[in-house]
């Protein structure tokens, strides 16, 4: 069996080579896959408010069937707000990845209260949808309220911070509802110090990638 080509879609928009490559750069150290990653224009802080995610929407969508023209053979939405996810299954033939609704499938299998850590104050409703019930409490970072700002030394520190209070709140495992919490490695750092599983959008998105394979 050959190993898929992911296209990774970075909802946050950057001429940084190793900002767009970061998330694919995990899923090939940690799963071996084969990734291409692009970012949609013109949204420099990504998405963090109703409009910033319905001007992304049809952006996803266009690059989703670029990406598919290009060969891939799953696209990945690296937003755990699952942007457009619906309307892009429905314009590719090839499976589409949600990183939110993989997340809250990966943390359903870990624990009985779950709480999320993202950059808005509500959950994701992806999120919020599968969790049901299980969705313990859900909290922002004081002082961040965009992907851009968890890559400040303030930002990592509050957001450490929040994940605590969630765990002191009756968290057994906390899923991370910001795929910008993927891109300052703070999981590790997380489970080390609290002592509960951390689910990462980006990593359970490539675990679901794993499952496609082609002949």
């Amino acid at each position: 069996m050959s190993v898929p080509t992911v296209g990774i879609i970075r909802v946050l928009t950057s001429e940084d080579l190793a900002v767009v490559e970061d998330h694919g750069h995990l899923l090939r150290e940690r799963f071996g896959l084969h990734t291409v990653s692009r970012c949609i224009p013109d949204q420099p802080h990504g998405i963090h408010d109703d409009a910033t995610h319905r001007r992304a929407e049809p952006k996803i969508v266009r690059l989703a069937r670029e990406l598919e023209e290009d060969g891939v053979d799953t696209v990945l939405i690296s937003c755990a707000a699952d942007p457009a996810l619906d309307d892009t299954r429905a314009a590719v033939r090839v499976p589409v990845i949600g990183a939110g609704s993989a997340a809250a499938a990966v943390a359903l299998s870990l624990g009985r209260r779950i709480g999320v850590l993202g950059i808005r104050d509500e959950t994701p409703p992806a999120v919020a949808a599968l969790l049901g019930t299980r969705l313990t409490a859900s909290i922002r970072p004081q002082g961040v309220h965009s992907t851009t700002e968890l890559r400040t030394p303030e930002g990592a520190a509050a957001a450490e911070t929040a994940a605590a209070d969630l765990v002191a709140q009756g968290a057994d495992t906390l899923l991370l509802a910001c795929t910008g919490l993927t891109s300052i490695g703070i999981r590790p750092r997380l489970e080390q110090r609290l002592g509960v599983p951390v689910v990462d959008p980006v990593l359970a998105a490539g675990l679901i990638a794993t499952y496609r394979r082609t002949a």
